[in-house]
């Protein structure tokens, strides 16, 4: 089934990224630089520039807590300021918003998405295994769709990466990149996100028409997405979340490039129009 449709009205969404800055919590926050009240402004200018620029949704999460912690470990100030930053940015746009928390915080993301208003979570490890740059990752699917019943959230999608970028999967080398999806699917993800090796780096197209080909749920695309391999890419894929490719340039460190957005969005209804 493809939950997707419950949440977007065009073919091939495209969800650009609003990336909040240090929050209360983080090594980076620094209230006298950037407090919160400055870090909303700049997350609804941002938001509201990629619904200008054509974009389908926007996904809000905590890229600037860096170092990341594990899942264990992320705390309620970070629970409650990402909350409040989905919140803010879902009362300036009329696109869905979602939810992410790093590193694989999928629980806190799915608590924020609830009390915000969000659509979706992206979640880095629904099920199986990786050691990211914060540690060992395991799996987080079966408390966070508890979780989500519990919170009468059946409607909130979880959006999963399989072989996900920011880390080594060699402990479940044996096990295919298709295989990864049908464990996915298996377990009660909405879609599948295909990503290449690092943030900016795009999946190829084999890696992505061979997930479709073993799995009913849609296959999303997630890293290095840009105006030079859109219309290859999402000519497989069933959508996209771009990060990247809408900053200054196409550095997701930078803000927001509004013509940049625009430009890319021209692309893909033109690949819409072409069907």
């Amino acid at each position: 089934m493809d939950r997707l449709k419950t949440v977007f009205e065009k073919e091939k969404p495209v969800i650009g990224m609003v990336h909040l800055r240090p929050l209360p919590g983080s090594a980076m926050y620094d209230p006298a630089v950037m407090d919160m009240k400055k870090i909303l402004k700049i997350a609804v200018e941002e938001a509201c520039m990629l619904e200008e620029a054509g974009v389908d949704g926007v996904q809000v999460e905590n890229m600037w807590d860096i170092p990341y912690f594990r899942p264990d470990d992320i705390g309620y100030e970070t629970a409650a300021a990402l909350a409040v930053g989905i919140y803010e940015v879902s009362k300036h746009v009329s696109i869905p918003v979602g939810a992410e928390c790093h590193m694989n915080g999928a629980e806190c993301a799915m608590a924020c998405a609830v009390a915000a208003g969000a659509k979706w979570i992206r979640v880095f490890e629904w099920c199986n295994s990786f050691v990211s740059q914060s540690g060992f990752i395991d799996g987080a699917g079966a408390r966070t769709a508890k979780l989500r019943h519990n919170l009468r959230a059946d409607h909130i999608l979880a959006l999963c990466d399989v072989n996900v970028k920011h880390g080594s999967h060699y402990i479940i080398h044996d096990r295919s990149v298709q295989e990864q999806a049908m464990d996915i699917e298996a377990q009660g993800g909405d879609a599948v996100i295909v990503t290449g090796f690092d943030t900016g780096m795009p999946p190829t197209v084999e890696r992505v028409l061979e997930c479709k080909s073993k799995i009913g749920i849609p296959v999303l695309l997630g890293s290095g997405i840009q105006k030079s391999n859109i219309k290859e890419l999402l000519k497989a894929a069933d959508g996209a979340i771009v990060g990247s490719a809408f900053k200054e340039g196409g550095n997701w460190k930078n803000p927001v490039d509004k013509k940049e957005a625009a430009d890319f969005m021209k692309i893909v209804e033109e690949l819409r129009r072409q069907g």
